[in-house]
C-alpha cells in the first residue's frame, strides 16, 4: 500500500520512501536489471515525440534539473522513430529509458500486456497536492489499464468544426452540416462544401465522433458494434458528406492532404483535431485567417458526442533505475502549475483547473476556446477501439468508410467488416489474456 503525500514540498528522503513503496524498492535499487543505483552523473533519460508540448517543456528543464540535482537528457524523435526505439529497447529490457512519452489510446494496452510500464496508481492517488481528481474524466479514465494507472495525460485533443464565417453561421447539427455543405459545393469552380479525412485507417479517429453522435460504438460488451444500425447510419452519412460535398480523391486524404484544402479557401467546412487550429491563422499557409471560424462538433441523432482524448501521456519504463526521479519529473511536468503555464502558451492540457481558468485560454481564439471548454467537459475518451492491435482494427473499421465515400453500398461492406472485426476481437482478447 502506498503512503499518502500530505505536502507538495515533500522531503527527498520521504519521497524516496514513497516511490520505493509504490514503484517497488527492488526496481528503484536496480536489482531487477542487474545493476546498482546509477551514479549521480547518470542523466534522467526522457524519450519523447518532437511535439509542441515536449519542445515547450524542454525550455523549462534547467528548472527541473536544479530541483532534483541531476542532469536530464531528452530525446525528441518522430513518431516512427519513437515507436521503433520503444520496440527495440523495451523488448531488450534496456535501462536507458526512464520517462516515456506514449499514446494511451494507441500503445498503452500493448505496453501493459508486455509489462513495460510501471504502475503509478499509488503515486497519483496518494498525492493530495498533485490532485489526480483534477484531471478531466475522459483522459483520466484512458490512463488506466487493468485497474492500474500506467500513464498521465499531458496533451488532450478534441474535434473542431472549422468553418468560413463569411459564408454563414456554423451548423449546429449534422443534418444542417450536410445540407449547407451540399449547397456550397461548386465543383465547376473547384469549391467544396466539406473536406475531411477519407483515407481508410486514418479517417477512423475523426469518424468516431460521427459514430458516437449517431448513437453507435466500436464495441458493445466486448463485441463488434460496427454492423449495428447506428454505425451503418454514421458510415452512410460520412460517405455521402465526402462523396457529394468533398473533393475528388478523398479516399487518399489524411490530415496532410485535407487540411491545406481548407487553409487555401477551397472548402466551406472542415472537421479535424482542434490542435491544428494555428495552421489556419498562419499567413504563410492560410488564406482564410480573417474568415475562419471555430465551432463544436455538431449534434447528431444522439446529440453532440465528440471525442476528448489524451493524445500524448507520460509513463515510466518498467526497466528504469531512476524511477523516483522519473515520477518527480511527471509530477512536475503534469502538475497544476505547469499545465496552466503551458496551456497559456496554446498547448491544451488535461486538468480541469486549467480549463476553468480564463487566463490559460487567452492564447486561443475566443470562439475556439469556448468550443474546447465545452467538449473537454462532455467528450468521450476514445477515438479508436480499445484493442492491442490498434492499427489492424482501424484498417478493418475503415473499409465501410471508403465504400461510402466511393458511393458504393455500405451495408454489405459493413457486414463483412463487422464479421471480420468480431473475429479480430476474439483473437485480440485471447492475446490479452495470454
Amino acid at each position: 500500500m502506498s503512503m499518502p503525500i500530505t505536502s507538495h514540498n515533500l522531503s527527498r528522503r520521504a519521497f524516496a520512501r514513497l516511490a520505493a513503496a509504490t514503484l517497488g524498492g527492488a526496481a528503484l535499487a536496480g536489482c531487477s536489471t542487474g545493476g546498482g543505483r546509477p551514479a549521480r552523473n547518470t542523466p534522467l533519460r526522457i524519450m519523447a515525440l518532437n511535439h509542441v508540448w515536449s519542445q515547450a517543456i524542454d525550455k523549462h528543464l534547467p528548472e527541473f534539473e536544479e530541483r532534483i540535482g541531476r542532469r536530464v537528457s531528452m530525446s525528441l524523435l518522430t513518431a516512427d522513430q519513437l515507436a521503433n526505439s520503444y520496440n527495440v529497447k523495451l523488448n531488450a529490457s534496456a535501462t536507458d529509458i526512464d520517462v516515456m512519452m506514449v499514446r494511451a489510446l494507441q500503445e498503452q494496452l500493448l505496453f501493459a500486456h508486455n509489462d513495460w510500464l510501471a504502475d503509478l496508481t499509488g503515486l497519483v492517488e496518494g498525492d493530495a497536492a498533485y490532485n489526480w481528481a483534477d484531471f478531466l474524466q475522459a483522459p483520466r479514465e484512458r490512463s488506466i489499464t487493468a485497474r492500474k494507472v500506467l500513464s498521465v495525460p499531458v496533451v488532450t485533443e478534441r474535434p473542431a468544426l472549422y468553418y468560413r464565417k463569411d459564408l454563414g453561421a456554423a451548423p449546429r447539427t449534422l443534418d444542417d452540416l450536410l445540407e449547407t455543405a451540399l449547397r456550397h459545393t461548386d465543383r465547376n469552380r473547384g469549391f467544396f462544401g466539406f473536406v475531411g479525412r477519407g483515407q481508410r485507417a486514418g479517417a477512423v479517429s475523426i469518424w468516431s465522433s460521427f459514430l458516437y453522435s449517431f448513437g453507435g460504438a466500436f464495441t458493445l460488451e466486448g463485441r463488434s458494434g460496427i454492423g449495428r444500425p447506428e454505425a451503418i447510419a454514421a458510415y452512410e452519412y460520412y460517405g455521402r458528406l465526402l462523396k457529394q460535398a468533398g473533393p475528388p480523391g478523398a479516399t487518399n486524404m489524411s490530415l496532410e492532404q485535407a487540411m491545406p484544402i481548407f487553409a487555401q479557401g477551397k472548402a466551406a467546412f472542415y472537421i479535424d483535431a482542434d490542435a491544428i487550429y494555428s495552421n489556419f491563422l498562419d499567413p504563410k499557409i492560410s488564406t482564410v485567417r480573417e474568415t475562419v471560424g471555430f465551432a463544436p462538433f455538431p449534434a447528431g441523432p444522439a446529440g453532440a458526442r465528440p471525442f476528448n482524448i489524451p493524445s500524448w501521456s507520460l509513463g515510466i519504463s518498467a526497466f528504469s533505475r531512476l524511477r523516483e526521479e522519473s515520477w518527480e519529473f511527471i509530477r512536475w511536468a503534469s502538475g497544476p502549475e505547469m499545465v496552466k503555464r503551458l496551456q497559456a502558451e496554446g498547448i491544451p492540457g488535461a486538468r480541469q483547473s486549467a480549463w476553468s481558468d480564463a487566463s490559460t485560454l487567452a492564447s486561443f481564439p475566443a470562439e475556439l476556446a469556448k468550443a474546447m471548454q465545452t467538449q473537454a467537459r462532455t467528450g468521450l475518451g476514445l477515438d479508436r477501439p480499445d484493442v492491442l492491435q490498434v492499427g489492424r482494427a482501424r484498417d478493418i473499421i475503415g473499409r465501410p468508410l471508403v465504400a461510402g465515400i466511393l458511393g458504393q453500398p455500405v451495408r454489405p461492406v459493413a457486414a463483412e467488416a463487422d464479421a471480420e472485426f468480431a473475429d479480430f476481437l476474439v483473437r485480440d482478447n485471447r492475446h490479452r489474456e495470454g
